[in-house]
């Protein structure tokens, strides 16, 4: 049973584009069903992280908002972070779900138990993981993936009750 999902942001919860204004004050776009998925799999006591390889206010602002405790940005080597995380929190890989998009993503994607990548996620991480899903980064990706591991953790009834 999947306990923790890792987050990646930009091409995963964002589209990856990045937006700069004149003052160099940079905005991104998340999707509110990968939001409402998201804050849905913590209340029914799971764990979410992210681990970005960029630094952003606005990463901090938006976990903040999900109930997102484990937010590790600027790191370049996700592999290493997600072992130290997975040891904290005394979980096995095969307990360990994660999306990425690209190669800065691949080492942790090879280490979890349950691997996606978005529709539009490059070609060499398409050929490692177990699902590349149907919707793009930024388009409802993250929610698609945690729809299927609640079909898969037979969660469904508690995700609905959450809200129903």
């Amino acid at each position: 049973m999947i306990k923790l999902i890792i987050l990646d942001v930009d091409g995963c919860l964002s589209d990856g584009g990045l937006i700069y204004s004149a003052d160099a004050i940079e905005s991104k776009t998340f999707n509110v069903k990968d939001g409402l998925g998201i804050s849905t799999w913590i209340k029914m006591g799971n764990d979410v992280a992210i681990i970005t390889g960029r630094n952003s206010k606005i990463v901090e602002i938006r976990a903040e908002e999900l109930g997102i405790k484990y937010l590790f940005q600027g790191i370049k080597d996700k592999d290493t972070k997600l072992k130290e995380l997975a040891k904290e929190l005394n979980l096995k890989s095969y307990e360990i779900a994660a999306i990425g998009d690209d190669i800065n993503d691949y080492k942790m994607l090879k280490f979890v138990g349950r691997s996606f990548t978005p529709k539009d996620g490059v070609d060499e991480i398409k050929e490692i993981v177990n699902t590349v899903l149907s919707r793009n980064g930024g388009n409802g990706a993250a929610r698609e993936m945690i729809d299927m591991l609640v079909r898969e953790n037979d969660q469904k009834d508690e995700f609905l009750s959450v809200w129903l």
